[in-house]
C-alpha cells in the first residue's frame, strides 16, 4: 500500500512539475508554431511515461521497434491489461502518439490538458453518434500525420487474456488507410489489477509486430482486420 500511496503522491507531482511546460505548448500554440508544439508534447509525454512505470518498480522490456513505419502515421492496435498501459505505450514505444480515451479522463486537470495538446481523442461509449464522430475525427488526424493508440477490446482484461474486439472498432484504420501495427503486452495487469487500487512491480512485455497495410481486400472490410489482428496478438499474448 506504501508503493501505491508514493505512487499516486509522485503521478500528481510530475504534472506539477510539467506545468511550466505546458504554458509553453500553449504559446506555441497560439503562435501556430505546430512542429515545435508536437515537438515538446511528444518529449513530456515520453519522459511522463517511462517516469510513471519506473515509480511502480516495474521493468519494460519492448521486442520488435524496428517494425514501425518511421516516416507516416500509423494506428498501433493493443490489447488492454492495466490503467499503465498508456504510459507504457507513451514511454517505452519512440513514434509519438494519441490514444482514443474514454471521456472520463476529460475531467482530470492539467491531465486532460495534456491530451488535447496531444490530439486525443474522447469518447462517451455509451453514445454511438460520439462514437462515429470520434471516428472520422481519428481518421482525418492519421491523414494529417498524427498516429494514435486503439484498445479494441474496449476495457481493460480482467484476467490477462485477450478479449472480443468491439464490432467496427478499427474503422479508423480503414477509414486512414495507414498502416496498422499490432502491439501485445504482457505481464501489465500485475501492476495495477482490475478493480485494485494497488501497484506492484511487474515484469512487462511489449512486443511489437510487423504492421498490416492496408490493401484492397482489408480495406474494405474491417471485421476480417479485426479477425486477423486479433489472431496475432492473441498468438503472441499465449505464447
Amino acid at each position: 500500500m506504501l508503493r501505491t500511496i508514493m505512487w499516486i503522491i509522485y503521478f500528481i507531482f510530475r504534472l506539477l512539475i510539467v506545468t511550466p511546460d505546458l504554458f509553453r505548448v500553449k504559446f506555441l500554440d497560439k503562435k501556430n508554431r505546430i512542429e515545435e508544439r508536437d515537438k515538446l508534447v511528444a518529449k513530456t509525454a515520453k519522459k511522463w511515461g517511462r517516469d510513471l512505470v519506473n515509480a511502480s518498480g516495474s521493468k519494460v522490456n519492448v521486442i520488435g521497434e524496428e517494425n514501425v513505419p518511421k516516416d507516416q502515421a500509423v494506428l498501433f492496435v493493443s490489447n488492454h491489461q492495466s490503467n499503465l498501459d498508456i504510459p507504457i505505450l507513451l514511454g517505452f514505444i519512440d513514434k509519438p502518439k494519441a490514444f482514443i480515451a474514454k471521456v472520463e479522463l476529460n475531467k482530470f486537470p492539467i491531465f486532460s490538458t495534456w491530451m488535447r495538446y496531444a490530439k486525443c481523442i474522447f469518447i462517451n461509449r455509451g453514445h454511438p453518434r460520439d462514437a462515429l464522430k470520434a471516428i472520422n475525427e481519428g481518421a482525418k488526424l492519421l491523414k494529417e500525420g498524427y498516429s494514435f493508440v486503439l484498445f479494441p477490446e474496449g476495457t481493460r482484461s480482467k484476467d490477462g487474456s485477450l478479449g472480443r474486439f468491439k464490432p467496427g472498432s478499427l474503422k479508423m484504420a480503414t477509414k486512414s488507410g495507414v498502416p496498422v501495427v499490432p502491439v501485445t503486452i504482457r505481464g501489465a495487469n500485475e501492476i495495477m489489477p482490475t478493480n485494485k487500487m494497488v501497484i506492484r512491480p511487474a515484469k512487462v512485455e511489449v512486443i511489437i509486430s510487423k504492421p498490416i497495410f492496408m490493401e484492397e481486400d482489408i480495406h474494405k472490410d474491417s471485421n476480417a482486420l479485426n479477425q486477423k489482428l486479433w489472431n496475432i496478438i492473441n498468438e503472441n499474448l499465449n505464447k
